[in-house]
């Protein structure tokens, strides 16, 4: 379902001028669909007002998801998933957590470390016991590690 809404509704975030980074729709009591946007001068309030409303308009005519649910549009914050090619060259070099679907061998599902390359389907990584390559198929996220200075 994720990739039928991503291109339903990435034309419309692109037409506002600003990148769908990833998406999620949560399902439950209080289901919600959750919209993670970003532009090359960052993302503001008001711009996440706007994508919200052009957005909803189209979810309302195109009625793709069951039920009740809430939109959240947001930026995608400092510890941004990397969803598609382009971000990983644009973060390469970058400290980033990758959490695996399955568990590889000797058990491990999380890794952090130096975000390398991606070509051919996977990710290269440089842990502290040397470089991974990750299958994309096999991996759940990838994120940005935050780095704060004070």
């Amino acid at each position: 379902m994720d990739d039928k809404l991503v291109a339903l509704l990435e034309p419309v975030v692109e037409a506002t001028g600003f990148e769908l980074v990833h998406l999620e729709f949560v399902t439950g009591n209080n289901s919600v669909l959750r919209l993670y946007i970003d532009a090359p001068g960052g993302v503001e309030v008001d711009d996440c007002e706007q994508v919200s409303r052009e957005v909803s308009a189209l979810l309302d005519v195109e009625d793709p998801l069951p039920g009740n649910y809430h939109l959240e549009v947001s930026s995608p914050g400092l510890d941004r998933p990397l969803t598609k090619p382009a971000h990983f060259e644009r973060f390469a070099g970058e400290e980033v957590r990758v959490w695996l679907r399955e568990p590889m061998e000797g058990g491990r599902k999380k890794f952090k470390g130096v975000l390398r390359a991606h070509d051919q389907g996977c990710v290269r990584v440089t842990v502290d016991d040397g470089e991974l390559e990750l299958p994309l198929g096999d991996i759940e996220i990838v994120r940005l590690v935050p780095h704060y200075s004070f």
